[in-house]
Order: C-alpha cells, then structure tokens, then sequence
C-alpha cells in the first residue's frame, strides 16, 4: 500500500508542474514579467532595464514571441507583454492579443527603450525587470520557475520580498521521487486526481502537433519525416509528431501546450510518443492516462537534479520519460523502467541545449527514437552495466550522477555555449 502522503506529494507536483503555457516558457515569462512591472507601474513606462540569467538569453534569442506578428527577442517579449498581456493569466498572459494590439507592437518598440543586460551570479532562470515614467519607477523579479515572483516594488514601496534560494524552496518535495514509488503511484492513483490534468495534455499537445504536420512552420522536421516513408510505422509517428508540435511552437504557434519541467518541448515530448503507442497498441483509455502519469513524473524526477534551465537538452530527460510509460504500456514492471531510464541517458545524457530554436524539433526526434531503442533493449532484458561511463549500480544513482553532471559539470559550458551564440 503506498504511503498516502507520498501519493499526495506526487499529485501535487503534476499539479504545479502540468501548466499550460502559450509560447515558449522564457519568452512568456518575460512577457509575464513585463505584464506585472506595467500593472505595478500603473502605465506604459518611457524606459525599460532588463536582467536575465545567461539561460533566459539563451532560451530566447532565436525563438518566434507568439501573437507578436513574427518577431523574435527579448524587447518583443517584454512591450508585448506590457502592451497586451494579462498579468493574472499565468504563461498563458499572451494568448490573448487583439489585432489591433498586435499591429500597434511595432509603434510600442520603438517609443519604448528596453535595454537588456545579462545578469551573473543569479539561478539560471532569472529575470528582473526595472521600469520608469516620469519620476514613477518599478520593480519585478521572477526567480527559479518562470512565474515565481520573489519580489515587487513601487517607487520606494515593498510590495514584496520573498527569498528563494533553489528548486527546493519552490512547490512541493521532489526529494520524495524515485523510480518504484512513480511506478506505484501510477497504477494506483486514483484517476479523478489526475485525470483533468493529463487530459488536458493530451488534448493540447495533440492539437499542436497536429498543427504542425498540417502547416509550415520552421523547417518543418516532423513533415519532413512523414514525407520520407509511404507508410511510417508507429516508431516514426511518434517521433515525427513530437517533432511537429516542437516546429510549431518554436516558431510562433500561439496554440497552448501543457509544460513539462517548465517547458513546452518537454511536455511535447514526454505525452505525444506515449499517445501514438496508446493508439497503435489500442489500450484503454485509462491505461494512456496511468502511462502519462508514469512517463511526466519519471521526466520530473530526473529534471530535479539537473534543473530547470542548463547546458543539458532537456528532451533527453523527458524522451526517457516518454520511454518508460510506451515500456510500461507493452507491459514492462519495475526492472524494465528501471533498465529504459539507464539505457536512454547512457546513450544521449549530454546532448547540449544551444537555445530554443527550431533545431530543437530535430533533437526531439533523435531523443525519442534513443528511447525507443531503449525500451526495446530493456524488453528484451539488455541495460548498460554499472560502471560503463556514468552508469551506477542502480538507476536512482544512475538518474543522480547524470543530473551532478547536468548541473554542475555542464556549468562552464552553458557558460561558453551562450559566448558562442552572442558573437556576431
């Protein structure tokens, strides 16, 4: 029987964790961020002075703002947020762009003087945003998750102050995670509890993928790869129409996704592989959802140690998630998620995030298809040994050295990967 308060840890995190979300995350919680500052402020500011953490640059620099008209950056993000966003919507404050708002976005960026500076020694995800009219100033910071305001000030007024010093300190306990009590969780937990959330997923990211295969946006990896087969099986489905929903939302899909991790290409990735296995193995619908359930916290538990923004792709992490529940759903117990986990990172654990970009559909395909390889080595009872690389003795310490690598060994890189990509 599992502990009851450990079932009521879980449903907590899908419940903090499964949001929806239009856009890519960092952009629209700049435009959260940018929302908030112009409600506190009381009107549209003459001047505007943006801090990021280096991964909020990263994450932003290549990626279309939705509802912007097609305008990528970190001032679009910011005006358009002010101009048209609802600071009560969450990351969903710009889903909701009139026309007429949309065309004056243009006018607004040049009359308003945003200044970006990137900001050192803050969390990885970090964004604080100073704005001024005449002799009126204000102040919002966001820290750790991309709608988690730590701090709010009106001329010389604290409207608030709360310290947040890591992922830790944020929402409920990802300590408690580990691979048997997931596993338990999920064939156990009584499906009211989860059920609107994981719906809610499959309806929204389904939506988009199928967008994505339907229209052109980006370089279009998921068309291109159903282009290529006659009759592609259920393997290059699933990877083709994960892809897809990465294509639209990295170029501007304004269609909500359900995030995973704080992201919108892991959400993508970690249902709609799990979704196609669902419908081609004709399961029950009880049983997508129980494997959605499995597949989103295996990806949460290994984002614990790596965080939420790093050097590391986090299609890795949430691909191996995806693995678990298709393994899970051909009917593989404990040691053969164990066994998917441990074969998917061992392969692909390190494969760099460069920003989000339309390269990122790419990377999608290549990490789904690696879980597929490893759900079907563990099926057939073949893992990666203790001691061959970063594999240890047990998955929990496997999951562990991955995400210390992740975390800390990745620093200097994320660090030499964002000096690349601000060079001319």
């Amino acid at each position: 029987m599992m502990n009851s308060e450990i079932s009521k840890v879980y449903g907590q995190i899908l419940k903090e964790e499964l949001q929806e979300a239009t856009g890519c995350t960092e952009p629209i919680a700049l435009a959260l961020a940018g929302a908030k500052v112009k409600a506190v402020l009381g009107d549209l500011p003459e001047r505007v002075e943006v801090y990021c953490s280096g991964n909020i640059i990263k994450n932003v620099k290549a990626v279309v703002v939705p509802n912007s008209g097609g305008i990528k950056g970190i001032d679009t993000a910011v005006v358009l947020g002010m101009c048209a966003g609802d600071p009560d919507a969450g990351l969903q404050v710009i889903s909701r762009v009139s026309d007429e708002e949309r065309e004056k976005l243009k006018e607004h960026l040049k009359q308003i003087k945003v200044t970006c500076h990137l900001e050192k020694d803050v969390p990885t995800l970090y964004i604080r945003i100073e704005a001024f009219k005449g002799n009126e100033k204000a102040l919002v910071e966001i820290r750790q998750t991309h709608s988690n305001f730590t701090k709010i000030i009106r001329n010389d007024e604290i409207l608030l102050d709360r310290e947040c010093c890591s992922d830790e300190d944020v929402g409920a306990d990802k300590s408690l995670l580990n691979v048997a009590d997931i596993l338990e969780y999920a064939e156990t937990v009584d499906l009211d509890e989860v059920k609107d959330l994981i719906e809610l997923q499959i309806k929204d990211n389904t939506a988009i993928s199928e967008r994505g295969l339907k229209d052109k946006w980006g370089e279009q990896v998921g068309q291109t790869m159903l282009s290529c087969r006659e009759c592609p099986d259920v393997r290059f489905r699933a990877r083709a129409k994960a892809a897809a929903g990465s294509d639209a939302r990295m170029n501007g899909c304004p269609m909500a996704v359900v995030i995973n991790s704080g992201s919108g290409n892991q959400g993508m990735t970690v249902s709609l592989p799990v979704i196609e296995y669902a419908e081609e193995l004709k399961v029950s619908h009880e049983k997508l959802i129980r494997a959605l359930v499995l597949a989103n916290l295996i990806a949460l538990h290994q984002k614990r140690y790596i965080g939420y923004l790093s050097a590391y792709c986090g299609a890795v992490s949430a691909a191996a998630g995806a693995g678990c529940g298709i393994c899970w759903l051909k009917g593989g117990g404990y040691e053969e998620i164990c066994d998917v986990i441990t074969n998917c990172i061992a392969v692909i654990g390190g494969m760099v995030c460069d920003g989000a970009k339309s390269s990122c559909a790419g990377k999608i395909s290549i990490a789904v298809e690696t879980a597929l390889m490893s759900v079907d080595m563990a099926l057939n009872h073949n893992v990666f040994r203790n001691g061959e690389g970063m594999v240890k003795k047990d998955v929990e310490r496997t999951i562990e050295a991955y995400g210390r690598m992740a975390a800390e060994g990745m620093k200097e890189t994320d660090i030499e990967i964002l000096n690349i990509m601000l060079e001319d």
